[in-house]
């Protein structure tokens, strides 16, 4: 079931990011609800669905995206695979995982996008990137990290109810 609902939220977290919370900046720098919600759904202490969600969320991004879809995917799939590391880190304190990861994963998929367009031959300034791109994208993702939290943890608790003991 949870694999199931993982296209529609993402396909319109998707659509949000690149209608409405794009028109939204600091400096350059963008929110990724679709990271947010991705990691936000890793985090979560019943979750195993999260590689399924990382997958879809790094396929669905590269349709929207310029970039080129390996490295989407594979920044997608990384940032999953370190939100997962930070959830067993921090087992009991899962928000401070959601923010810490927000912070690492956010780093992580820019700096995959910049290595991949340096690839690609593209000329970026390395130094005006981190500070008018990549800083500001980091806080603002760090600003919505506990409200995409809060609600991808309430549709968790959704999908995987706790077990009652008798």
């Amino acid at each position: 079931m949870a694999t199931y609902i993982a296209l529609p939220i993402l396909g319109l977290l998707v659509v949000l990011e690149t209608s409405l919370t794009s028109q939204m900046k600091l400096l350059y720098g963008a929110v990724d609800l679709v990271l947010l919600a991705v990691i936000a759904w890793a985090v979560q202490e019943r979750v195993r669905t999260a590689w399924q969600w990382g997958l879809f969320a790094g396929l669905l991004v590269s349709i929207a995206s310029a970039l080129p879809a390996v490295a989407t995917i594979l920044g997608y799939l990384l940032a999953t695979g370190a939100a997962l590391i930070l959830r067993r880190i921090f087992w009991q304190r899962p928000l401070l995982a959601m923010v810490t990861a927000t912070f690492v994963c956010s780093l992580l998929l820019q700096a995959v996008a910049m290595v991949a367009l340096l690839l690609s031959g593209s000329l970026i300034p390395v130094l005006e990137s981190v500070n008018l791109i990549i800083l500001p994208s980091t806080l603002l993702n760090l600003i919505l990290a506990i409200p995409v939290y809060a609600l991808i943890s309430d549709l968790a608790n959704w999908l995987y109810p706790q077990e009652l003991e008798i």
